[in-house]
């Protein structure tokens, strides 16, 4: 193994919180990337999601080509219905009304480019939530303040209470980085982990 110089195509903290419990070292680069030509012209939810992770990753990866990249990207949707970030209270409550006794599908796509290679892969997670009320889903909004998430809920902290199952093959996969198969492709990749 080598000590690789690994870039995380993203400003979030969320992504950047799950691959600091996998990497000691790695850098976080904005891959400024307009994601609205991609949100108006691709319908289905988990094309969009690996179209604008390779679009961040690739971004990153041509300013630093000698770099393990690794861009990644979530759609929520719902029956096909693809749910955005809410972007205020009144967006978020009513995504959440919506979603409320129902299914809903999170994508959550990666994609890894090496200098010799490209990896990409994804998740799908099944979140069933309860039925809830409005004055619980007023109550949830003001508390976690989800206006920056795609379904309008943060599950990492009180958002969990809203659903009354989850499937998925990775839980970190709903906050943003799938860490089991992405240790996975590190490894693969020779990329030192903790």
């Amino acid at each position: 193994m080598t000590d690789t110089r690994v870039i995380l195509a993203s400003t979030s903290q969320y992504r950047r919180e799950l691959l600091s419990r996998i990497l000691c070292s790695f850098e976080t680069v904005d891959p400024e990337v307009d994601e609205r030509p991609q949100q108006e012209t691709i319908a289905e939810p988990a094309r969009l999601a690996s179209t604008l992770a390779q679009l961040k990753a690739e971004s990153v990866a041509r300013r630093h080509p000698h770099a393990v990249v690794i861009g990644s990207d979530q759609v929520a949707c719902l029956d096909d219905r693809i749910l955005g970030k809410p972007g205020n209270s009144e967006n978020a409550c009513s995504q959440l009304r919506l979603m409320s006794g129902q299914t809903h599908q999170l994508f959550t796509a990666v994609c890894v480019i090496a200098p010799d290679r490209t990896v990409e892969f994804s998740n799908t997670t099944h979140l069933t939530m309860r039925e809830l009320t409005c004055e619980q889903i007023r109550r949830y909004v003001e508390r976690d303040q989800p206006v920056h998430c795609a379904g309008s809920y943060m599950i990492e902290a009180g958002g969990i209470a809203l659903f009354s199952a989850v499937e998925t093959t990775d839980f970190t996969a709903i906050t943003g980085l799938p860490l089991i198969e992405l240790s996975t492709t590190l490894l693969n990749l020779r990329v030192n982990l903790l």
